[in-house]
């Protein structure tokens, strides 16, 4: 059993890349892997937004982030990068805010990082 901490780097427009995180969490789960967290960083923070409103037609943002958050993984939002990109740091849902410090502490204890560009 291998340990993962992901990030996402990529905002809310570029819908593969949240596609293939899911996947891959997915994936590593299935074969008995742990995912110690997933980082949101650079544009990666505007999945936090609250106020993302998509066609019903699109990739199921919102939806792909519950089912993430429901499997008990810790969802950290870059504080820096988020206040940066005048995301509502009081108002982040499900997503937790945390530093990069601490990303690099989870980093470091896992086996694999994985980012998502």
């Amino acid at each position: 059993m291998r340990n993962f901490v992901l990030s996402l780097h990529s905002g809310v427009d570029d819908h593969h890349n949240v596609f293939l995180l899911k996947r891959f969490v997915d994936a590593a789960l299935q074969v008995g892997h742990q995912i110690d967290c997933i980082f949101l960083y650079q544009d990666g923070v505007y999945h936090a937004n609250q106020n993302i409103q998509l066609a019903s037609d699109e990739f199921p943002l919102v939806e792909t982030w519950q089912s993430l958050h429901a499997l008990n993984i810790p969802i950290l939002l870059c504080v820096t990068a988020a206040e940066k990109r005048g995301i509502d740091i009081d108002n982040t849902g499900s997503f937790k805010v945390a530093g990069l410090a601490e990303f690099s502490m989870l980093a470091a204890k896992a086996d694999k990082w994985v980012q998502f560009k």
